[in-house]
């Protein structure tokens, strides 16, 4: 799960957690506490705002999530490659 969450934000500037939970097929509740290890990490940010009086929280990619990912694919490439 936290790899497809790097991977989207990876492919967006940043995405709110309904289109997560919509893309990700998952409860609120393990979506929430895997973006919270990935922000607990460093990996990334989310910016709390209200949008029409609700709520929204925005995750973006860090530069050390970057990185990280970018590390982790790397890592992937070679087991594949043997």
């Amino acid at each position: 799960m936290r790899l497809a969450i790097a991977v989207l934000l990876r492919q967006h500037e940043r995405i709110n957690f309904a289109r997560f939970k919509q893309v990700l097929d998952t409860t609120d509740g393990n979506l929430g506490a895997q973006l919270r290890k990935l922000e607990d990490a460093g990996y990334v940010a989310v910016d709390k705002q209200f949008e029409d009086r609700k709520p929204v929280s925005w995750y973006a990619l860090t530069d050390q999530g970057r990185a990280a990912l970018k590390a982790h694919v790397a890592a992937l490439q070679q087991l594949l490659e043997g």
